[in-house]
């Protein structure tokens, strides 16, 4: 079932559940409402496994986890997450393992491929109807819902046509939401004009390349491209950190264990790297400084943006620096 239905329809979840599609920010949301449903906060911690894909070189502790009792509680949950990034000699394996799933206890696997897939196949068409499976491939009423959703959540408003244009676009839902946190920064309803001056600031080639260049560790040239933006125009400040913080949510989307897709794919090949060495706290440390950049320049709170763009390059300076092996 698609994503909204699960939300809406609230289907019991039983020996095995399927979470595929697509689109990991309603995959992290689906995965968070199994964890609630299944189990009670008080014995959560005693009943719940976490296995990533990475450290699934066999399936042993696996199948000890998935055939354990419930301890102090009616229901084991156990979890296996980015499972489509598995050879098929491995999802053979861990597919044998769910079809023993025990009374009582839950699986869930988060294998987020399209259910059209052909190869690998997905688990969600080898389990057919013995399993609850969340679709979050998402449809444009799929990215409307998420859309007003978001604004809520921002306490923020929108023009009908900005949220259509957003419901119709091909970017993907954690682009979609990054986005709406930047413009719902200036504390008004966002306007479609809004959203055409931020598109187009995010495309401006050299605020990208300072981006880019900054994140990768390239601090001179970043900061010499940010200077002959300002030497041009006084008001690059809006760009160039609207661009870093597009760039440091790619990073920190790479950081949790997420992958680029869209417009955005590019960009994992040099992000990958610089995301493992980073980890995931210092990347959303990072996107949140950027995002308070922005918040500063758009809302006045800053009268020199190109001071706050220098101090902004300087707090992220080293962030794509290679660690000493001496270190």
């Amino acid at each position: 079932m698609k994503f909204y239905d699960f939300v809406d329809k609230q289907p019991a979840i039983g020996k095995l559940a399927i979470i595929e599609g697509t689109e990991r920010v309603l995959a992290e949301r689906a995965l968070d409402i199994v964890i609630d449903r299944v189990l009670p906060d008080e014995t959560r911690d005693l009943n719940l496994d976490r296995f990533p894909a990475s450290d699934l070189d066999d399936t042993s502790r696996l199948r000890e986890a998935v055939q354990a009792m419930p301890f102090l509680a009616t229901s084991r949950l156990i979890v296996i997450t980015d499972a489509q990034t598995l050879k098929t000699a491995i999802r053979r394996d861990i597919w044998s393992v769910a079809e023993g799933v025990p009374e009582g206890n839950t699986l869930v696997i988060c294998d987020l491929l399209s259910p059209r897939a052909q190869r690998p196949e997905p688990f969600g068409a080898m389990a057919g109807r013995s399993a609850v499976r969340v679709d979050t491939t998402a449809n444009d009423d799929v990215r409307k819902r998420f859309v007003e959703e978001t604004l809520a959540e921002l306490k923020a408003t929108a023009e009908p046509r900005v949220i259509g244009a957003l419901a119709g676009s091909s970017a993907d839902l954690a682009a979609i939401r990054n986005d709406l946190q930047k413009l719902a920064l200036a504390g008004k309803k966002i306007t479609f004009a809004d959203l055409e001056q931020e598109t187009l600031s995010i495309e401006d080639p050299k605020a990208y390349k300072y981006a880019g260049a900054l994140v990768e560790g390239r601090v001179a040239e970043a900061l010499a491209i940010a200077h002959e933006m300002f030497s041009s125009d006084r008001a690059a400040g809006v760009p160039l950190v609207y661009a870093a913080a597009t760039e440091c949510g790619l990073l920190w989307e790479l950081a949790r264990g997420g992958q680029l897709t869209g417009r955005s794919a590019w960009r994992s090949r040099a992000l990958g790297p610089i995301a493992a060495r980073v980890g995931e706290q210092r990347a959303r440390r990072a996107f949140e400084r950027a995002i308070g950049a922005f918040d500063a320049i758009v809302t006045g709170r800053i009268d020199d943006p190109e001071l706050a763009v220098e101090l902004l390059t300087a707090e992220l300076a080293g962030l794509g620096a290679k660690r000493s092996s001496t270190a």
